[in-house]
């Protein structure tokens, strides 16, 4: 694994006795949930960005694409006749 980072976290002294009576890398396990809900994040965050991509699609029926709209802009500035 790449270099470690230190995080620190507070939990109440009855959690911590529990913990202390079962034999877990409690680290591993944090590390992994951690992870876990970083991926699950990533996930909503990338469907979320789907959503607003496919409403604006919809939303942008009917208009010029944007490489039209560059093309037309870059051919009248040059003079040329847009079709």
């Amino acid at each position: 694994m790449s270099c470690m980072t230190v995080f620190t976290i507070r939990i109440d002294e009855k959690t911590k006795m529990m913990m202390d009576n079962i034999d877990i890398n409690w680290s591993e396990v944090i590390r992994r949930a951690i992870r876990r809900r970083v991926e699950e994040e990533k996930r909503k965050n990338l469907a979320k960005a789907v959503l607003i991509n496919e409403e604006i699609r919809r939303t942008s029926k009917g208009e010029m694409k944007a490489e039209e709209i560059i093309r037309r802009f870059r051919d009248e500035r040059r003079g040329k006749d847009s079709p």
